[in-house]
């Protein structure tokens, strides 16, 4: 970032991003010991479906396109949030199983919980959202002049976000820094998740990284280090190249 007020670079998002797919690949290597389930019975992913949006107002969705393009904004390196389709990985996965807390035990009784016990509210992540976007656009008009966050000069958007993750920004009824945690963990699953969930446009977020994304092997590279891996990487879903009558 170049606010330097809001020190959140390209290098510490690849840094967790990294932390994640270790600690996911670690858990695979644990649960395919003994499969809790039957081949063949797993359920496809769906993929996104193009067109307007499902979840946000056009409002909320100006204010999630801005906002995902200052957490990772583009450079000489590749595309920045918006261009990688981050708001619509988040704008469908608020508009499905996720937005509604699908699978998650949400009755009471609601206390506050220690950080290690994660969210306890019975407000969904879909509601999380859509008060937080009130309240931040009623915080921005009443601090400048009307305007709504997606109007304001980048380095206002920084300021703005930088007092959203420290706290010094207060949200009416919504915990400002709750919710930049979430908007940021959702920014960087658009930003690194399978481009069939809506998000990585063109795979930008692998190709940056070096990632071959779901390819079904590249046994003979994994210890040829220091070596760029030469193949375009690979969504669940094949690659349009190779989809029948494509040019």
């Amino acid at each position: 970032m170049r606010s330097s007020s809001f020190d959140l670079s390209r290098r510490s998002l690849l840094a967790s991003a990294a932390a994640i797919f270790v600690t996911s690949n670690a858990f695979a290597r644990t649960i395919t010991r003994e499969l809790p389930w039957e081949p063949g019975t797993a359920q496809p992913p769906i993929p996104a479906r193009p067109g307007p949006w499902m979840f946000f107002t056009a409002d909320e969705a100006a204010t999630i396109e801005a906002a995902v393009n200052r957490l990772i904004p583009p450079d000489e390196r590749g595309v920045g949030g918006k261009d990688a389709g981050c708001a619509v990985f988040i704008d469908r996965q608020l508009a499905g199983p996720y937005g509604r807390d699908a699978g998650l035990y949400t009755r009471p009784p609601f206390m506050p919980g220690l950080p290690t016990q994660g969210y306890q509210s019975e407000t969904t992540s879909g509601g999380r959202y859509r008060a937080a976007l009130k309240a931040l656009a009623d915080y921005v008009a009443s601090e400048f002049g009307g305007k709504s966050f997606a109007q304001l000069a980048p380095a206002d958007q920084d300021k703005v976000l930088s007092g959203l993750e420290t706290g010094k920004i207060e949200l009416k009824d919504v915990k400002a820094a709750a919710f930049f945690a979430l908007l940021l963990q959702n920014t960087q699953e658009g930003f690194f998740a399978d481009p069939i969930y809506g998000g990585n446009r063109d795979m930008a977020g692998w190709r940056m990284i070096g990632f071959p994304g779901a390819r079904y092997d590249y046994r003979d590279w994994i210890e040829r280090y220091n070596e760029p891996y030469p193949l375009p990487p690979v969504s669940i879903m094949g690659r349009s190249e190779w989809t029948a009558g494509s040019q």
